[in-house]
């Protein structure tokens, strides 16, 4: 059966070009389109789509409004396009926090350049995000709805999120985004406590929630130093570490060559790049290999934590599709190093966490809303 999808943007030739790629793919039914947020919460009530792909400033209502709304009223996943600037990170992030899955970059010169690699990626991202755990009944996004806004363009300081906040005035239980209910899986046994050198964590589809959910639950004293490995394009890991750095007691920032992994720090792998550790807690950030898939790599900070540090490695694998930190998981658990994945019912995408499962690799599985309380009681 096809994948029913609805396509909203104002821009009448961007809505026709995403409309005859997907249209080119045979497994892929275009139901309708949307030329601003309102129509689009109108249209997905009415055509009930598997996916909507969601422009974000658009007159009458803007995406990420519409976003919020369609999650409340039907529940579909939901594809963001975006620009790849600090500032299109900035409202790709609050899309992903009002409940959109995933994103690809908005840029019409790909798409009149490079058309064959366009159709694959589009078309891929709304094959995998069709089969997304976002049909939840009772599902609620991280803030309510509001009345739809008066039409008018968003203000750069609206975009620009709210001032930053100093170490001092870190929240003292930061906030992050509801989840739906869902049926868990069989839970682990509760970790028992060693002395980690290093929390590795890597994910991609889902990633940027799922993380937030988890750092938010660690104190200001975590003692353990943290890497984070989130696929994610350059212009967005510093946004993204800036807004987890907000909202966390600990500290995060994005990685920079030369950094010294310490506890109550999480370094972010910046995008485009790789990052390593070394025996002597620095970090190593190398330029991106074209001939891997992912840059950053999960398996490549992975493989070098797996070497530095033996089995004082507590590494977490989350919500993502394909199998990125398999390998170096397997180099982690030979090292005696432990391995966690995140169930399959809270995942967004149960590919990445699946993968470590079937290849008998995890000491545990837990859900989403556990791995920080858990992280907390291994570490701590």
């Amino acid at each position: 059966m096809a994948v029913k999808v609805l396509v909203v943007d104002d821009s009448g030739f961007f809505r026709r070009r995403v409309s005859e790629i997907l249209s080119s793919d045979t497994t892929i039914q275009v139901v309708g389109t949307a030329t601003n947020g309102k129509e689009a919460i109108e249209q997905a009530l009415a055509l009930k789509p598997d996916v909507i792909t969601m422009d974000y400033e658009m007159p009458m209502m803007d995406g990420i409004t519409a976003v919020r709304h369609i999650m409340q009223r039907c529940p579909t996943p939901v594809l963001m396009f975006s620009s790849l600037t600090h500032e299109g990170a900035r409202v790709t992030l609050d899309a992903l926090d009002a409940g959109a899955v995933d994103y690809l970059p908005k840029n019409f010169e790909d798409i009149s350049r490079n058309p064959e690699k366009v159709k694959q990626m589009l078309c891929e991202k709304v094959h995998t995000i069709s089969r997304s755990n976002r049909r939840f009944s009772g599902y609620s996004s991280s803030a309510p709805v509001a009345p739809a806004p008066a039409p008018a363009a968003p203000s750069t300081a609206s975009l620009r999120g709210p001032a930053p906040t100093t170490a001092a005035a870190r929240p003292a239980v930061a906030p992050a985004p509801a989840r739906p209910s869902a049926p868990h899986a069989p839970a682990s046994p509760a970790p028992k406590r060693k002395a980690y050198k290093l929390v590795a964590i890597g994910t991609s589809t889902g990633g940027p929630v799922a993380l937030q959910r988890v750092l938010t639950q660690l104190p200001a004293n975590f003692p353990a130093p943290i890497v984070l490995i989130q696929h994610m394009p350059a212009a967005f890991t510093k946004a993204f570490a800036e807004r987890l750095d907000k909202l966390c007691r600990i500290s995060v920032k994005e990685a920079e060559d030369g950094d010294i992994l310490r506890p109550g720090l999480a370094l972010l792998a910046p995008g485009g790049k790789q990052m390593m550790v070394d025996g002597r807690g620095a970090v190593k950030i190398l330029p991106g290999d074209e001939r891997l898939n992912y840059k950053p790599c999960v398996d490549i900070t992975f493989g070098s934590a797996a070497k530095s540090y033996g089995d004082k490695v507590l590494a977490v694998v989350l919500t993502g599709m394909g199998a990125d930190g398999r390998e170096g998981a397997r180099l982690l658990k030979q090292g005696g190093s432990h391995i966690w994945a995140q169930d399959e019912a809270s995942c967004v995408i149960y590919g990445m966490p699946m993968a470590i499962v079937k290849a008998d690799l995890a000491d545990a599985v837990y859900s989403l809303d556990d791995i920080g309380r858990h992280l907390v009681e291994a570490c701590l």
